[in-house]
């Protein structure tokens, strides 16, 4: 009886000893286990956001120049009609409103209309489309930057001011977007000009390439930035429509979130209007619609606020008449120019044309831009 008495308190003994050794192991394998988590997987986390961020950004990049170019397209004839009246070349050309300081914006509307027609007529049907080219091209890449800065921007702010998405975040990012966007683009945007205001049969570049290149030859390569200091006042403009998007934005998505909660309560979610229970891409009819009014409220107020710069930079870009030193050379020296010869009346010259155009451009665009970002989100 001794010996299995002895055998079970030898395997009790063994079983505690193993039991004890596993148990002083266990914390060396947990530290073990971590320090090689942590070597692997703060790498690998590292990596996964820098993915992460370069999707975003990419996304971004790709919704604003597509919703750019949407927008362009569409309103590229009321962009000619605009920038014409912008300029001092036609002063003389019918229907301009600035210079008969027509008041009734049904007067404007039909002017503009009566523009288009004699464009279409004189010039043919190309002619409303001068400019596209480089419009284009400058309209993609501009509004792909100033999104993608804008939105990656919007996230590095946020970040910084402890997460918390207020106006102040919107002002910073659209400030930012802007100066960036405005500083890389501008000499696309002077050759757009220049090419919108040729008047046929007085022909001085044959194509956007022989624009550039005989502004390096005549005026070199600070001739391709003539303007940039309005464009910075610029920057303003699209400051100002971006934080009024952003709060429309946000007003009416808390007023959508107020009705459902009042209609849950009542018992009567059916009783919503058809854009509120209709979805297209997984969101609210409704959504959709209050993102299209936000954009063109947003642009409305900005434009209307900032206009007289579009005027100073297109007098600006304008090429000098042939023989003749440049007539506008800076921007407080056209500001007062303009003023002297013209009239206030002449800092909203193409006004109403501008607005029939970038209201709806701007319209357009954000409702791509935020189509594309529900689609990749």
């Amino acid at each position: 009886m001794a010996l299995p008495t002895s055998t079970s308190t030898t395997t009790a003994i063994t079983q505690q000893y193993q039991y004890q050794q596993q148990q002083q192991q266990q914390p060396q394998q947990k530290i073990g286990s971590n320090i090689t988590a942590t070597n692997t997987t703060v790498p690998a986390t590292t990596v996964q956001k820098q993915i992460a961020g370069l999707q975003f950004s990419w996304v971004h990049f790709l919704a604003g120049g597509t919703g750019g170019m949407a927008g362009a397209l569409v309103t590229s004839p009321l962009d000619v009609v605009k920038t014409r009246l912008q300029s001092s070349l036609y002063k003389s050309a019918p229907g301009s409103t600035a210079q008969r300081g027509l008041a009734s914006v049904l007067g404007h509307i039909k002017d503009t209309c009566l523009i288009l027609g004699h464009i279409y007529t004189k010039e043919g049907p190309r002619a409303l489309y001068k400019g596209l080219g480089p419009n284009l091209v400058g309209v993609i890449p501009a509004r792909a930057i100033n999104f993608a800065t804008y939105g990656n921007g919007k996230k590095l702010f946020t970040e910084l001011n402890h997460g918390k998405e207020t106006t102040m975040v919107h002002l910073s990012s659209a400030a930012t977007a802007g100066v960036v966007t405005a500083t890389m683009t501008n000499p696309i945007w002077l050759i757009k000009t220049r090419m919108q205001l040729q008047q046929e049969g007085v022909r001085q570049y044959r194509n956007s390439l022989d624009c550039i290149v005989q502004i390096l030859r005549m005026e070199g390569i600070r001739g391709l930035y003539k303007g940039l200091s309005a464009s910075y006042l610029g920057v303003a403009e699209g400051t100002i429509q971006w934080v009024i998007y952003e709060q429309l934005k946000t007003t009416l998505a808390e007023h959508r979130r107020q009705r459902r909660e009042i209609l849950n309560v009542a018992g009567t979610p059916g009783s919503a209007s058809t854009m509120a229970t209709y979805k297209v891409g997984g969101k609210e009819m409704e959504e959709w619609v209050h993102y299209l009014g936000a954009a063109g409220v947003a642009k409305f107020v900005a434009s209307a606020i900032t206009y007289p710069h579009e005027v100073l930079r297109t007098r600006l870009r304008q090429v000098p008449m042939k023989g003749e030193a440049p007539k506008y050379t800076g921007l407080k020296q056209t500001f007062q120019l303009v003023l002297k010869e013209e009239g206030v009346a002449a800092l909203y010259g193409g006004l109403t044309a501008h607005m029939m155009r970038v209201v709806p451009n701007a319209a357009i665009m954000f409702f791509c831009y935020e189509a594309i970002l529900h689609h990749f989100g």
